[in-house]
């Protein structure tokens, strides 16, 4: 089904030109589309007169696509080189000097054997071609000798680059040239002797492909590439089939899929996002293109919102606004239709395999509702997010490690500490409207405890998941968006007791070092019993402290301030157990709702309060989604 979809998705974006360039959108049977650093530039003699670089005019350049004449897996020892390019050690014979101790004296190696299989190959296919830019390269290859590297035009940068050649006075590559391009489609012509079978993709009798072209850009992946197609060993064959002959392919369905898979995960196209080890990428299908693109378009913002707010932004703010809301699409915007069929591959590196995290086939209605639904189950009063959700990427990152700078502020987390699996499962979740991952609430809830840092989007992703848990299994409580003075859970009402107890430490003892929740926040939450009864002794003393008038610098009216605190003391353990007023365990849930209750209570403004408790201080700003990066 993946396959017969990438493979379908091919042949619409080969009938469909770029709309800006005019040029097609993915390269013909036999070519791929590689990065080409350098092209070498010969005369009609064969002499190398100039290297011209091929990069982007990017902050970190990068080489440029060019489609070229399609590059094979490389299997074994046996060099096997590239048609009219390659890279330099098959090229020109030098690749780098991986010894790093003597690296720095000689950055460069000769490489005879790649080289001879480059020449080789190159010398019988064109000798007896009577075209003046391929005999050039014939001639070069004849005296070139790799020790003629550290000779002008060369450059040490073009070591390992991939390489394509021009000749002099022209624009074209060789590869370009009709000559060459009528030689190298007899080359791609199915062997004689390949196995013919009925293809899983087209269900057409055809030449098998033994090894299906690499897929190269899944984050974290190898260079060469990966397979999803792949069988090379003993344990996988069967009735004396080997290799691709176990899932019959045909030459030209493993080419479309793979070109197809290659297309979309080029993060330009912008139909590819990279959240943990996971790459999701997405295409739409739909009878009128601009219908699909638009699709694309939304959903890429749906799941990872851009960090700027630039025009795009502002465009489709009001449309993501609207489908947070549930609004129908025909209504928000008449580009979206809901019925536009709608696919999500999300691949992760296993090696030199890609294994697929999750595979959807579905409307973008559907998935447009799913992820509404997400966001709805994530709003939190106080507003855990300012001016658009937050992405995908910023949610995992809240189950990361937080830690305090020298100005004791936290610092933004790194992506390398998302846990691997965990991504391509919230997204799953987040896209099929299942509930979240497991092991989510446990990882939110341990790291508030390591950490202290009770951030926003960490309470609203706690929030959502106990929500989305009672909705489907309807055995949970409903989670209040808002802080509800009226809540008997008892875990609930004890994160409000708790932000109280802290605020009335902070208005008692100026200067003061660590609060109640640096130091028993872990305790308090999960075994109340053995904490509570401390805090409360200390809370009398703190309340006989600010009846006496001794106070923080913050606080300017300190009686005022007590009676706030011992009326909204009394609201909240109105409803306690005079016996046993204090559980002695509480489960992951009713820590969940703890740290529910702590934020409400501590955000939250107060009716009748002094005006400097009305609003909590010390809400960080390091999880703000609205001030870090979307993703990868």
């Amino acid at each position: 089904m993946i396959l017969t979809a990438l493979n379908q998705y091919y042949q619409r974006l080969a009938a469909r030109p770029d709309a800006i360039t005019g040029l097609p959108r993915v390269p013909p049977y036999g070519f791929s589309e590689e990065k080409i650093g350098w092209v070498l530039v010969l005369s009609k003699e064969g002499k190398l007169v100039d290297v011209v670089p091929n990069y982007t005019d990017d902050k970190k350049p990068q080489p440029k696509l060019i489609s070229v004449p399609q590059s094979v897996k490389r299997p074994g020892v046996t060099p096997k080189a590239f048609f009219l390019w390659d890279k330099s050690s098959y090229v020109l014979g030098v690749e780098a000097n991986k010894d790093k101790q003597s690296a720095k004296e000689i950055p460069w190696l000769t490489s005879e054997k790649t080289f001879l299989a480059f020449k080789t190959l190159h010398l019988e296919k064109l000798r007896d071609i009577d075209d003046v830019g391929l005999q050039a390269l014939v001639k070069f290859l004849q005296n070139w000798q790799p020790e003629q590297f550290n000779q002008a035009p060369c450059k040490p940068e073009m070591v390992d680059a991939n390489l394509a050649f021009r000749l002099d006075g022209e624009m074209a590559y060789l590869h370009q040239r009709e000559v060459a391009q009528k030689l190298w489609a007899g080359m791609i012509e199915p062997d004689k002797n390949a196995t013919l079978a009925q293809c899983l993709v087209t269900s057409e009798t055809a030449a098998i492909a033994r090894l299906h072209p690499a897929i190269k850009g899944v984050y974290g992946g190898q260079s060469s590439g990966g397979s999803i197609v792949s069988f090379n060993a003993e344990s996988y064959t069967s009735y004396g089939k080997e290799q691709g002959e176990n899932a019959p392919v045909s030459e030209a369905a493993a080419f479309g899929y793979t070109t197809a898979l290659n297309y979309l995960l080029r993060r330009e196209n912008n139909q590819c996002v990279s959240i943990g080890d996971t790459s999701t990428v997405f295409w739409a299908v739909a009878d009128d293109p601009d219908q699909a693109e638009q699709a694309e378009k939304t959903f890429n913002w749906m799941v990872n919102m851009p960090a700027d707010d630039g025009e795009e932004t502002a465009k489709l703010k009001p449309v993501l606004d609207a489908i947070s809301q549930g609004k129908p699409l025909s209504e928000i915007n008449p580009e979206l239709d809901p019925t536009t069929r709608f696919y999500v591959l999300g691949l992760a590196p296993n090696a030199s395999r890609l294994s697929i995290r999750y595979w959807l086939d579905t409307n973008f209605g559907e998935l447009a509702a799913h992820v509404a639904k997400h966001w709805q189950d994530l709003q939190l009063q106080p507003p855990a997010w300012s001016a658009k959700p937050p992405s995908v990427w910023n949610l995992l990152i809240q189950t990361t490690p937080r830690r305090k700078n020298k100005e004791d502020k936290f610092e933004k987390s790194k992506s390398e500490y998302i846990p691997k699996q965990l991504a391509g499962e919230l997204m799953r979740s987040i896209l099929t409207g299942q509930v979240y991952p497991k092991s989510l609430l446990a990882k939110l809830v341990g790291r508030i405890r390591s950490d202290g840092d009770i951030g926003r989007l960490r309470v609203a992703l706690i929030k959502a998941i106990l929500q989305r848990n009672g909705r489907i299994f309807g055995n949970t409580k409903e989670i209040p968006m808002a802080l509800n003075r009226n809540e008997p859970d008892i875990a609930y009402r004890l994160g409000r007791l708790f932000a109280v107890l802290e605020k009335a430490q902070s208005a008692a003892i100026p200067n003061l070092n660590a609060t109640i929740r640096d130091r028993y926040y872990g305790g308090a939450s999960s075994t109340p019993n053995s904490i509570f009864p401390m805090l409360m002794k200390n809370y009398k003393n703190h309340h006989a402290d600010l009846r006496k008038g001794k106070k923080a610098e913050w606080v300017t009216d300190a009686p005022k301030t007590a009676w706030w605190l011992e009326e909204e003391i009394g609201q909240i353990t109105s409803n306690f157990n005079s016996s046993n007023p204090f559980p002695r365990t509480m489960n992951l849930e009713q820590q969940g709702r703890f740290v529910i209750g702590y934020y409400h209570q501590r955000f939250t403004k107060h009716k009748d309060a002094p005006e400097e408790v009305i609003v909590g201080a010390g809400i960080d700003t390091a999880d703000n989604p609205d001030n870090q990066p979307a993703g990868e």
